[in-house]
């Protein structure tokens, strides 16, 4: 794939034949000129059309058997697997699951058999990863909320690539648009 100028994210064989391969476009770091705002670029139907072709004729030089190749895009729930993706996706709401429950590292704030986790990737102070989240239950659209009432702490939890069984970006959509997000005029 990086002949072609993609990443190749994974390959997945299904059952009827179906080999389903995920691409991407390599990932830059962002400049350090924080006046040049990064340009997020993404798989087109035509990167996928083109790898496919490409897929076609090697894998038929090499004698690989399938039925149907489908080639596409990480979609909002990519997998992280790599140090550079984690780099790419600080400050992103991940899940992940653990290999082993956590035990008693948690000091017994987490249920111990506990190996599902939503919250926010950050780089730990030890210079490893973490996952951030609060237990309180999201506040729904018009339900009032008391002030007096004290948040949920925060917590976060240390954890190796060694350790995780699967790791992905939360697929969180926001059907408000452009003019929903902080910081933008409204339309």
């Amino acid at each position: 794939m990086t002949g072609l100028g993609y990443d190749l994210v994974e390959i997945e064989r299904s059952a009827g034949g179906l080999l389903r391969v995920t691409i991407d476009l390599p990932w830059v770091p962002p400049a350090v000129d924080a006046a040049v705002p990064p340009v997020e670029q993404f798989v087109t139907v035509e990167d996928c059309e083109k790898v496919t072709r490409q897929l076609q004729f090697a894998l038929e030089v090499d004698g690989v058997e399938y039925k149907r190749l489908e080639v596409s895009s990480p979609g909002i729930d990519r997998p992280l697997r790599h140090e550079q993706d984690f780099v790419r996706f600080e400050g992103s709401v991940i899940d992940i699951t653990l290999k082993a429950p956590i035990g008693a590292a948690a000091g017994g704030q987490v249920n111990a058999t506990r190996k599902k986790f939503r919250g926010t990737l950050e780089r730990a102070e030890t210079g490893g990863w973490q996952i951030v989240w609060s237990d309180e239950p999201p506040v729904k659209p018009g339900q009032k909320v008391s002030k007096k009432r004290v948040p949920a702490p925060l917590q976060a939890l240390g954890f190796t690539l060694d350790e995780l069984r699967d790791v992905r970006l939360a697929p969180i959509v926001d059907f408000k648009g452009r003019a929903g997000k902080a910081g933008s005029a409204p339309a």
